[in-house]
């Protein structure tokens, strides 16, 4: 029995997105990130922007007339989340239907800091990562013990959703390859109906201009 609670965890963890990363941008520059999400899922997006100190040869805490324009768009290319946040924020999502979320951000226009470059530190949370155990646990009083367990059972959710994914990935995948094989047999089958067409004419016009000529 531990070695299969050992076997799951070890697999919960495989299963995990979370990713953190930092990258430089320019004013109004965009930036895309994808994030293939399954349905019903929550999603924490958390950023923190540094402005370029020539003087320093650094970049300084974020300003308050700093901000980042935040938009998402779903599997569909339907905006899900679309608004202006401040230099430092958390945002959170669910996603309605499985596939690439699309994560895009730049940052607001001011003259003031025109041409500038920006540091934005990004971390983005999926399933039951977005999730603040800590504040659970205070809210509904749980112990050790029924947090661990709660915990637990979210993970198992989150596999369930990932599996559910992949088996809608794989039938996409199939109905592609079906579409694909059937369109090259009907190319094949329209080639063909040409080349026949074209050979009988071809006799005919043959035939026609054989007994013009008296040769048959």
């Amino acid at each position: 029995m531990l070695k299969q609670l050992i076997a799951l965890l070890v697999l919960v963890s495989a299963c995990n997105s979370v990713f953190g990363l930092y990258f430089h941008i320019a004013e109004t520059e965009r930036k895309c990130f994808i994030e293939e999400v399954p349905d019903e899922t929550t999603v924490i997006v958390n950023y923190k922007v540094e402005l370029y100190d020539p003087r320093s040869n650094g970049f300084m805490p974020s300003s308050p007339g700093i901000g980042m324009h935040v938009e998402v768009r779903d599997s569909d290319d339907k905006i899900i989340l679309s608004r202006v946040y401040s230099s430092e924020g958390r945002i959170s999502f669910t996603s309605h239907t499985p596939g690439e979320h699309v994560i895009c951000m730049y940052s607001n226009s001011t003259s003031w800091f025109s041409g500038a470059q920006l540091r934005v530190h990004l971390d983005i949370q999926v399933g039951e990562h977005a999730i603040d155990y800590a504040s659970v646990a205070q809210k509904e009083k749980l112990t050790e013990l029924q947090l661990r367990i709660r915990q637990l059972l979210d993970q198992v959710d989150q596999i369930t959703k990932e599996q559910n994914y992949q088996r809608y990935r794989e039938e996409r995948f199939r109905q592609t390859s079906e579409s694909t094989n059937s369109r090259v047999l009907w190319w094949s089958v329209a080639q063909t109906v040409v080349l026949v067409c074209m050979g009988f004419w071809q006799m005919r016009h043959l035939k026609s201009f054989f007994e013009a000529k008296k040769l048959v």
